[in-house]
């Protein structure tokens, strides 16, 4: 049987618009089940706590479970490459950091570009390190810090968490924008480097507030300056490097959420959104300002301005990397 030609077009474009229905649909009404958070790193660390203070909060706005699946390994290589390869539909985010998102591209050969693996969706906090120093330590501010180093040559000594960590990296570039040379001790983690510092092994650490604002609290390391343009809301009383006689040297531990890189750009948008919600909240404030960490300005909480922000962050530790030919454990 012949159809007219009028109704024949009819059913064709009626049939040609079926496929696109389920996707206006799932857009319209994701997320429609949990979501899976990744985190390259151990449970109970800065990551992972970030990420789940984040994860909790988000909860509300998007109506749906977020779970934290911990994903560790080779200097978080592994959780990138897992988020990587996950569906693009929205279910699987990353809480990426300084580390994957920009350090691990010039510490190893990758088979791909950080920058275009995933789709960013949020800045979530960013912790500058502070310089401290052991409590015997003669120079009571950072220039006083600097002379002493220059005073005494590859005397002095810095513990770090390894090779290629931000720690190193960011001794090094102190050394260069100072005209100073001491030694880098490297340690399993900032902890027991701390604990050296504390009994006055080693002379100084640049370290995360988490770690030292304790013992820096309770007077039992020095510190000079936080590495970061503004002071801490947990230390207020402790100068950035810009009051303390040396601009611009900041170096953070800072946290970020991606998407795989297909991730449709109205889910994007759904998940940028419950960030906002969240770091809105003065719970979540606090709670991240106790860990060191400080909060953007909403204008610095889009997507545009995480991509900026990582492009611009591996632009300035890439070289210093390549330069001093440092390769990932």
């Amino acid at each position: 049987m012949k159809l007219p030609r009028r109704q024949f077009l009819h059913l064709a474009a009626g049939a040609a618009a079926l496929p696109a229905v389920p996707q206006i649909a799932s857009a319209q009404t994701y997320p429609a089940r949990p979501i899976t958070m990744i985190v390259s790193f151990t449970a109970g660390g800065p990551a992972d706590t970030v990420g789940r203070i984040l994860a909790e909060r988000m909860r509300a706005p998007l109506g749906q479970p977020i779970i934290i699946e911990n994903v560790v390994g080779a200097t978080g290589r592994l959780g990138v490459e897992r988020a990587m390869r996950a569906p693009a539909d929205g279910y699987t985010m990353i809480t990426g950091t300084l580390t994957t998102h920009v350090l691990i591209g010039a510490l190893y050969e990758l088979q791909y570009n950080l920058l275009n693996a995933f789709k960013p969706v949020a800045l979530l906090a960013d912790g500058p390190l502070l310089v401290a120093a052991r409590k015997s330590m003669a120079a009571n501010d950072l220039s006083e810090l600097i002379a002493w180093l220059k005073a005494n040559p590859d005397k002095g000594t810095q513990g770090i968490t390894g090779s290629g960590a931000i720690e190193h990296i960011a001794g090094i570039l102190f050394q260069k924008q100072t005209g100073t040379r001491f030694q880098q001790v490297p340690y399993r983690g900032n902890a027991p480097a701390m604990q050296d510092l504390l009994a006055g092994q080693i002379d100084m650490m640049f370290v995360d507030a988490a770690t030292s604002l304790p013992h820096i609290t309770a007077g039992r390391t020095k510190v000079y300056a936080v590495m970061g343009k503004s002071r801490l809301a947990a230390a207020p009383n402790i100068p950035t490097v810009d009051e303390g006689g040396l601009p611009g040297f900041y170096a953070s531990l800072w946290y970020g959420l991606w998407a795989p890189a297909r991730t449709p750009q109205e889910v994007i948008t759904k998940l940028n959104a419950a960030v906002m919600d969240a770091l809105a909240d003065s719970a979540v404030r606090q709670r991240l300002a106790d860990l060191g960490q400080q909060i953007v300005s909403r204008d610095q909480q889009t997507p545009d301005a995480l991509g900026a922000f990582q492009k611009a962050e591996i632009e300035k530790w890439w070289p210093i990397i390549k330069a001093a030919n440092i390769k990932g454990e």
